[in-house]
């Protein structure tokens, strides 16, 4: 693949540059079996509609976590697990039409998480900015 990669400005028009969903998986099974975290990554890019550029995923030893990231064009999706505590921590910023949500419900269906917590952030969006003290 082409190191460089045009990606459609699609979000720039909207008042924002990206994406950004933090995803809380409470429950969650597989989360210490670090081939199928990198399938399951790499799954949720493709689902996403996003250009994966390469994954690399760590895993800390038997019955300990992974720490796992897709790199894409659009930018990453990332996520760190505690199996002791049936716990992940997602991490999908994309730009571009790539869909964040669509990601999540991809790792959703991996993990099946008992529960799940989002929070969206549209980063690059312009910030009111305090008047200058004068």
């Amino acid at each position: 693949m082409s190191p460089h990669v045009q990606i459609p400005d699609t979000t720039g028009d909207r008042g924002f540059l990206g994406r950004h969903v933090l995803a809380e998986f409470w429950g969650c099974r597989h989360v210490d079996d670090p081939v199928y975290v990198e399938r399951a990554l790499n799954r949720a890019a493709i689902d996403a509609g996003a250009t994966t550029l390469g994954s690399n995923v760590h895993h800390f030893g038997d019955g300990l976590g992974v720490t796992g990231i897709v790199m894409l064009a659009e930018s990453h999706i990332s996520i760190h697990s505690w199996p002791e505590f049936g716990y992940a921590a997602v991490d999908v910023f994309v730009c571009g039409r790539a869909d964040p949500h669509r990601a999540i419900a991809s790792l959703q269906r991996a993990f099946s998480p008992a529960r799940t917590g989002l929070t969206e952030h549209f980063r690059g969006a312009p910030v009111a900015m305090p008047a200058e003290a004068g």
